[in-house]
């Protein structure tokens, strides 16, 4: 009875290693969501989840363990890949479906797009308290915590095809939140500058917004299009 004590001991010692081998340092996340109207006009196209047509809402982009230098992690454990048959995450599906739309084409349920942002960079911020089920739990749970859109229709914000200044979207979010956002813009086809995605911080525990250590420089215009969808 000792014995296999002491081997299942030994076999928890031997995962918390191999854990702790294949995860990163890193410094805090960024937390990254995007305007599905501005993603299909920057890609000239996009086509739907094959559950339909999203809610016109923030999407999560993924939750990226970054480095204050502006350095990051990928793809740290091939080995421990996302797979659909085991249902690590089935309980998740449905609010992954309506928080973590993939607008990619062709048309799809996701999980291509989960199991992208996982494998390259989940991995990285694998721990005791981050596994699979529990970085994309924690994305979900920022989502609603920050609730990005409803705080821009606070300050008169509106996805209405309108220019708003980009000073008035960061503060809006700021209020919101607690911190300063990054903000990446892209151009539609008709030359004008929207906003695409929002970048807030989050500490290495996946659980609270954070002053960014570091904003990513993305170009915008002073004025910026907040598109239909």
């Amino acid at each position: 009875m000792r014995l296999n004590f002491s081997i299942f001991i030994k076999l928890l010692v031997l995962q918390y290693l191999s854990v702790l081998c294949v995860s990163e340092d890193f410094d805090f996340f960024y937390f990254v969501q995007q305007w599905p109207g501005s993603y299909c006009d920057t890609k000239h196209s996009c086509c739907y989840p094959r559950t339909g047509k999203p809610v016109a809402d923030f999407g999560i982009h993924g939750l990226w363990p970054q480095n204050k230098d502006g350095s990051y992690p990928q793809n740290c454990n091939p080995d421990n890949a996302l797979d659909e048959d085991q249902l690590k995450i089935s309980d998740l599906t449905s609010s992954l479906q309506k928080d973590w739309p993939s607008l990619s084409c062709p048309s799809s349920t996701g999980f291509r797009f989960w199991s992208h942002e996982w494998e390259k960079h989940g991995t990285c911020a694998e721990s005791e308290e981050i596994d699979q089920h529990g970085y994309f739990e924690a994305a979900l749970k920022l989502k609603e915590k920050a609730n990005l859109l409803q705080a821009l229709r606070n300050a008169g914000i509106q996805p209405d095809d309108e220019f708003y200044d980009l000073g008035s979207i960061k503060e809006a979010i700021k209020d919101a939140i607690g911190f300063t956002p990054g903000i990446e813009c892209n151009i539609d086809p008709s030359k004008n500058s929207q906003i695409y995605q929002v970048f807030m911080c989050v500490d290495i525990s996946g659980s609270e917004f954070i002053e960014c250590p570091a904003v990513p420089k993305r170009r915008c215009a002073s004025k910026v299009q907040f598109p239909k969808f």
